[in-house]
């Protein structure tokens, strides 16, 4: 059976951490705010067969799509209006300083569903789960599933978000 190739997903750069306080943190654990980390790759060819010490990495298919969810989760609703993406993002950074209440989780899955919405490369929202993650009472647990354009198979993805 041959390889399934997502070229309708696109491509994009590759980043392997958020960093919202010094030091980086995985991007599937990060919370909203901070800035982003590039993942590099070494060694490329460069002009005149001369070596690049780095060049940034991509990611492409299924991968590309799970990285702009995530980043559309974590980006706040609004922040990039001067670059003329005023509804890029999610509002989840509102729900920073709230009790985990079953309030807040509601809210939680209100604003998943509004950004996801959003994403033109997701035909459905299949599955929408937000918990408090065990040990984590501060925490909400964001576990969605969409099934991407042009794709039988859903793309599962979990974000754990700190209030």
């Amino acid at each position: 059976m041959a390889a399934r190739t997502f070229n309708h997903l696109g491509s994009d750069i590759a980043l392997t951490r958020f960093t919202a306080v010094p030091g980086a943190v995985p991007l599937d654990q990060a919370d909203s705010g901070g800035s982003l980390d590039l993942a590099v790759v070494p060694g490329r060819p460069g002009r005149a067969g001369q070596p690049v010490p780095t060049d940034l990495g991509t990611v492409s298919g299924r991968t590309v799509l799970a990285q702009a969810l995530i980043v559309r989760l974590l980006t706040p609703l609004g922040s990039l209006a001067e670059l003329g993406h005023s509804g890029y993002g999610s509002r989840l950074g509102e729900l920073i300083g709230r009790g985990n209440t079953s309030a807040t989780r509601n809210l939680a899955r209100l604003y998943t569903i509004e950004a996801l919405a959003q994403e033109r490369r997701v035909l459905q929202v299949q599955e929408l789960v937000v918990e408090v993650p065990p040990g984590s009472p501060d925490s909400v647990r964001i576990r969605f599933s969409v099934l991407p354009v042009a794709d039988d198979d859903p793309l599962t993805l979990t974000l754990d978000v700190s209030l």
